[in-house]
């Protein structure tokens, strides 16, 4: 079962800094994320999400590759590919992995204007390591689905960290 961790930075420049730091930790094999997606709340109020993956690229191309497939049984894998990749894409669009956007967004609209939230879900990780390679960058974790109890344990591990 994956954890989810929600951190607070003062700006999106920050959170990126931070999940590429944790996709090269992920490298190390030190954690395993199965979403690292960034929510950003413009100066004009409005709410951009940064994924890291796109379903409607990944929709696509699956969708193209069927649909060529298929065409060549028919004569006309150009004709297929096409519209393979059209439904694939319209498919992938619709396809939510990860952290729910809907979720996302409702907290984005919380956020003070000009910040970011990193949301992660974490499968495993050696905390002691991650944490201290990104207690650097500042943050404050701001919602998790961990008990209260080990909420409490991250907090107080990242404060260490960075004293």
């Amino acid at each position: 079962m994956s954890n989810l961790i929600v951190i607070d930075y003062p700006d999106v420049a920050t959170a990126e800094t931070v999940r590429t730091r944790l996709f090269e930790l992920q490298k190390q094999n030190l954690i395993t994320l199965e979403d690292a997606a960034i929510v950003e709340r413009r100066e004009d109020g409005k709410i951009k999400l940064h994924q890291t993956t796109s379903t409607t690229g990944i929709g696509a191309a699956g969708g193209a590759l069927w649909g060529g497939l298929i065409g060549l049984l028919f004569f006309m894998p150009l004709l297929g590919m096409a519209l393979g990749a059209a439904a694939g894409a319209a498919g992938g669009a619709l396809t939510d992995v990860g952290v729910n956007d809907d979720f996302m967004k409702e907290l984005g609209e919380k956020m003070p204007p000009g910040t970011a939230a990193l949301f992660l879900l974490v499968r495993q990780s050696t905390p002691d390591k991650v944490i201290e390679q990104v207690a650097q960058y500042g943050g404050e974790i701001i919602k998790t689905s961990l008990s209260t109890e080990d909420e409490k344990h991250l907090k107080e591990a990242v404060a260490a960290a960075r004293a």
